[in-house]
């Protein structure tokens, strides 16, 4: 009987270390570091080709002779999710999504492989299929291209794959697969690690596109190794508040397209709604006139969104005031702060201020500042602002309003929105000829004020 062959992986970094200590040498955490069997068959082999053409060695190649054709994509069928992958699922490609339980990943990916064109093969390691038919009838009741198997052995899986060939792969989820040639439980790291490893050789041998759900931490990273996002093709993050009705996808990593894409979804009793036009649901449809709220046009990889902005500036009860944001950075805010009351003389320093982005999404763009400054003002004021006003420029440390790139294309989803009135930087280059909307030039905060509030 052969010898167990035993290694530490550490739980946080995934790491391999020969014996056991009590700091990891690679990440610095304390008390990480966990046995785990090692042992595999000597004749290990998850995924055999039968295509002999597969196996052919690849040969060096001069840049001027590699086919710079376009890689083909297979089409979702949610604009959404394939303007975040670039176009569409690239054959041969290895997909990891992660998100929050119970956030919708699931209900995402089982909505996509019923309404695929193509024969679609969704493994499930944590529900059953009657689970799974309950959840199809509700979103997507006719389906004559998807199949269920429920399933955790890698082995077996790629058994049921050999004898109906799909075209797309979905795992649900890569934590719950097992492999027979690593000897410890589902969920290890090395489990995740060998398991993703052999799918990953299917998905390249084969040109099979596979989607893989990824569980996250407590601290929303991607549950087991670090190695587990340098092996794959792209990372999506599906995030939002369950409380909320949106849902967002975002690519932190994508070999095939941009990662500064976004896609919306509306969470329904019927599934995942495409929300095509998001600057309507991002801003509230009131007809009351509230201080505090101005409206920005910012940008989401191609795609311009006006987003509403909200502040509360209150006098402070504690003697140290709060800072507190939501969807912005709270870092970004202190230094607002400090230039309006270096430059433009307003007293903040002893006022709480609150700041929330409506719609519970995040956004990192530096033409928030001129909104933001602006619905700041509006609090401290206590003077509404009129509601055809938007903005979209930078601010800078002296006080100054920088231009934003592509400032045309907030320009015209401004006017296609009704807005009558844009502030942007005087540097800003804008060419268009014919618009509706009245453009108004800033190059100081000074500007600003005396245009808002006279």
């Amino acid at each position: 009987m052969a010898k167990l062959k035993t290694t530490f992986y550490c739980q946080n970094c995934g790491a391999q270390s020969a014996k056991w200590q009590g700091q990891c040498s690679s990440c610095k955490q304390w008390n990480t570091l966990v046995e785990e069997i090692i042992q595999k068959e000597d004749n290990k082999s998850g995924w055999k080709p039968t295509d002999s053409s597969s196996k052919r060695l690849a040969k060096p190649l001069l840049v001027h002779e590699i086919d710079g054709s376009q890689e083909m994509r297979m089409a979702t069928g949610s604009s959404e999710l394939d303007r975040v992958l670039g176009g569409g699922v690239v054959p041969g490609s290895v997909t990891l999504l992660g998100g929050e339980p119970g956030i919708g990943k699931s209900t995402l990916l089982l909505q996509i492989a019923l309404k695929l064109p193509f024969k679609t093969l969704y493994v499930s390691g944590e529900e059953s299929q009657k689970q799974i038919k309950m959840r199809a009838q509700r979103i997507h009741p006719e389906s004559e291209n998807c199949f269920i198997l429920t399933e955790t052995k890698t082995q077996n899986i790629f058994r049921q794959i050999e004898g109906m060939d799909p075209d797309i792969l979905i795992i649900d989820s890569i934590q719950t697969l097992q492999t027979d040639f690593i000897e410890s439980s589902a969920g290890s790291i090395s489990q995740i690690r060998e398991c993703t490893s052999e799918l990953i050789k299917f998905a390249k041998q084969s040109n099979t596109p596979v989607i893989l759900i990824g569980h996250i931490t407590k601290d929303g990273h991607i549950a087991g190794p670090k190695i587990l996002e340098h092996m794959v093709d792209t990372v999506l993050q599906f995030e939002g508040d369950r409380n909320h009705v949106y849902r967002i996808v975002r690519a932190l990593k994508n070999r095939f397209g941009s990662t500064s894409e976004l896609g919306i979804y509306e969470m329904l009793g019927s599934g995942l709604r495409e929300v095509t036009n998001p600057s309507e649901l991002l801003i509230s449809k009131t007809d009351q006139e509230l201080s505090g709220t101005a409206i920005s046009a910012t940008l989401e990889g191609m795609r311009p969104l006006m987003v509403e902005i909200q502040a509360l500036v209150s006098t402070a009860v504690y003697g140290t005031p709060q800072r507190s944001t939501t969807g912005f950075n709270a870092k970004r805010l202190n230094m607002l702060l400090a230039v309006l009351e270096k430059r433009a003389g307003f007293r903040l320093g002893a006022k709480d201020v609150f700041l929330n982005i409506t719609g519970g999404i995040s956004i990192d763009d530096p033409a928030l500042d001129l909104a933001v400054i602006a619905a700041i003002l509006s609090s401290n004021e206590d003077i509404a602002l009129e509601k055809d006003n938007c903005f979209a420029a930078e601010v800078g440390l002296a006080g100054e309003i920088r231009p934003v790139q592509r400032v045309e294309a907030r320009i015209i989803e401004a006017e296609k929105l009704g807005f009558t009135r844009i502030f942007v930087s005087k540097q800003s280059k804008i060419t268009l000829k014919k618009t509706t909307i009245q453009i108004q030039r800033v190059s100081k905060i000074e500007d600003l004020v005396s245009f808002l509030f006279g």
